[in-house]
């Protein structure tokens, strides 16, 4: 058991390296609402945090307040949050209420044939993406634990200190 969380956490590792410097593809999806949102014109000024996510995914429920908070202090700062929703179709009705009840103030997106995540090779939910304002993907988190946010918190902060020298 030890053996596979080894490897698990340094092939998460290895695969955070490799995901760093990517650029994140203009792109266009439905939000709940059924309106077609452009990601160009809902990320940050300085940061975007990308959350792939679903209804049924647990760690992903126990993620959601955590990045409402994170949304609200740092929107000022120029950091936005994106969520997007992989629910599959038949799942699709269940997206907007979800989002209601766990009050997910900040813009929510739904790619439900997965063609967003499946371009950014996304297979593990959450997959949190920090992308800086030239659209690079600079920090890659996966999975949500009790205590990450502050992993995340601490990221954003070094994140937006860089962007000032």
């Amino acid at each position: 058991m030890q053996k596979r969380l080894i490897w698990t956490v340094l092939f998460a590792g290895i695969f955070s390296i490799a995901m760093a410097g990517i650029k994140i593809p203009a792109f266009s999806l439905q939000d709940i609402n059924n309106k077609t949102r452009h990601y160009k014109d809902i990320k940050g000024e300085k940061l975007t945090i990308i959350d792939f996510w679903a209804t049924w995914c647990k760690p992903c429920v126990r993620a959601i307040p955590k990045l409402s908070e994170i949304y609200h202090a740092y929107k000022q700062k120029g950091v936005s949050v994106l969520g997007i929703s992989v629910d599959s179709p038949r799942n699709a009705a269940k997206i907007k209420p979800f989002v209601k009840i766990h009050r997910m103030d900040y813009p929510v997106l739904k790619d439900p044939q997965g063609e967003i995540s499946t371009r950014l090779n996304v297979t593990v939910y959450p997959t949190l993406f920090i992308v800086n304002s030239a659209n690079q993907i600079v920090y890659t988190h996966y999975g949500f634990r009790s205590g990450d946010e502050k992993i995340l918190i601490k990221e954003i902060e070094g994140l937006l200190g860089n962007a000032h020298e």
